[in-house]
């Protein structure tokens, strides 16, 4: 498998030029003018959107038409806040009678959504021959003139400029030669970016508290992006029955219930014997990598096609870094709608996954809205239950009751004492028992433990860590040990 290309980023300070333009990056604003990158496939936009954010947010690959749903981000440009927009490839030549050539439509449509809310739009252009996708592009840019930038890339080191000055024809009155690999003449086109766009409607806005974060995982056309656009009242993601529509993972925002959530939409997970394409590996790796980021998994199951393994994995997954997770049934409108149906799914689930009988299981359709109360009322109380913190008082006047009702196994093989308990963290939930001998704990009574902390302190559908910690000192002396 072919590695992602690494793109060079100049450092400077951002801070810095941020103040200078009188704004702070450590701040939040509102009422950012929208800047679009537009073009046809393979021209480097994502690129350029990675350079502008000094991180790769946008996946890079030389295959044509890796970007397929816009993805947004607020980029501090010469100091200044504008919120950037990376959009699918224009695309001419395609099959009509292809999926792809679906696809590439509403890849389309999508692109020209945006460039119609766009305060500046940045038309990217590739040094070399010109094509039919750039002429018929233009000719479609034709209304937007008047808020348009055109910019050469590929041109390191002065590489293809005499051929570029061809775009000309067109009618552009600028050309902007530059390398968004290598950084030629970045600077200039952020200076052209930022000039004549209106920044007096930017004013600092109260950050909102930190929202819920969701990761919508699973295998593809289980209803992901439906779902995400479904929750986000919008159409940020495109849906489609064609497997592996979605590449990079689309960010939305939305409220419910007083509370601020962010969703991320995620590329299907499929088996490694079938995932042919370097894209389609980087987009898999990245739907893996919001489980570093998320709090609540919602693992989408097509209620038609029943459990795969590749469920098993992202569940894997997800416990072991602590995130709450619901199983969600979609298309449960296809089923018969009967108590026992329900049940009968919800207990084969359990059974598949013993180990996690505590996740809540809810059966959905996103397609109708069926169910989304339920779900999101479901996610608030995974993430009150991830966020919970129990004085270490309480915990250890309830480990008292534990060990009293149910006292540890003492033979002449098995012996250990237990001092007290802390609470290590939240999100993810982890517990620290101080003991004696901890090897000699039976793996039964950790278990005992663990059920006792979901059963009695209000952690009973999400994962908890336990960990033990060789102690002879006792809860009144504990201090030092804690440090």
């Amino acid at each position: 498998m072919a590695k992602e290309k690494k793109t060079p980023f100049v450092e400077y300070d951002a801070a810095a030029e941020a103040q200078a333009a009188g704004f702070d990056i450590s701040k939040y604003y509102v009422n950012l003018p929208m800047v679009v990158i537009a073009g046809r496939p393979n021209v480097g936009k994502s690129t350029l959107f990675n350079r502008f954010m000094r991180r790769r947010l946008a996946i890079v690959d030389p295959t044509p038409g890796v970007t397929r749903d816009p993805v947004e981000a607020t980029a501090f440009i010469i100091g200044k806040p504008v919120n950037l927009v990376d959009t699918g490839g224009y695309k001419l030549d395609r099959d009509l009678k292809s999926r792809e050539s679906e696809m590439d439509e509403l890849v389309v449509q999508k692109t020209l959504a945006s460039i119609k809310k766009a305060d500046k739009i940045l038309l990217l252009l590739e040094a070399g021959t010109i094509t039919g996708e750039d002429e018929e592009f233009i000719h479609l840019l034709r209304p937007y003139w008047d808020k348009l930038i055109v910019a050469v890339n590929k041109c390191e080191g002065g590489k293809g400029e005499e051929v570029a000055w061809n775009y000309l024809q067109y009618g552009f009155k600028e050309l902007l030669f530059i390398s968004a690999d290598h950084g030629d003449h970045i600077t200039d086109l952020a200076k052209k970016i930022t000039e004549n766009l209106d920044f007096s409607k930017v004013e600092e806005g109260e950050k909102p508290e930190d929202p819920i974060k969701i990761a919508i995982l699973g295998k593809p056309n289980t209803g992901k992006s439906t779902l995400s656009n479904r929750l986000t009242h919008s159409e940020n993601s495109i849906v489609s029955d064609y497997a592996g529509t979605t590449r990079d993972v689309v960010e939305g925002k939305f409220q419910y219930a007083g509370k601020n959530f962010e969703i991320m939409d995620t590329a299907g997970i499929r088996r490694k014997k079938k995932v042919h394409e370097n894209v389609e590996y980087y987009s898999v790796n990245r739907a893996i990598k919001t489980l570093d980021k998320c709090d609540v998994v919602f693992l989408m199951i097509d209620a038609q096609e029943g459990l795969a393994d590749q469920d098993k994995k992202i569940c894997s997954l997800a416990y072991e870094r602590g995130r709450g997770i619901i199983f969600v049934l979609n298309k449960w409108d296809t089923q018969e709608q009967s108590k026992k149906t329900l049940r009968d799914t919800v207990d084969y689930i359990k059974t598949m996954f013993g180990h996690m009988n505590w996740a809540p299981i809810l059966p959905l359709s996103a397609l109708k809205g069926e169910g989304i109360k339920d779900l999101l009322n479901k996610t608030i109380e995974l993430y009150n239950q991830l966020t919970r913190k129990v004085e270490t008082s309480a915990l250890n006047k309830a480990l008292e009751d534990w060990l009293f009702h149910y006292p540890p196994p003492a033979t002449k093989a098995i012996h250990f004492k237990i001092r007290y308990m802390t609470q290590t963290s939240t999100n993810p939930v982890s517990f620290r028992i101080f003991c004696t001998s901890p090897d000699n704990v039976p793996e039964s009574y950790v278990t005992y433990l663990k059920n006792s902390i979901r059963k009695d302190l209000g952690f009973d559908q999400i994962p908890v860590e336990l960990n033990l910690k060789p102690s002879r000192k006792r809860w009144e002396n504990r201090f030092d040990e804690e440090e």
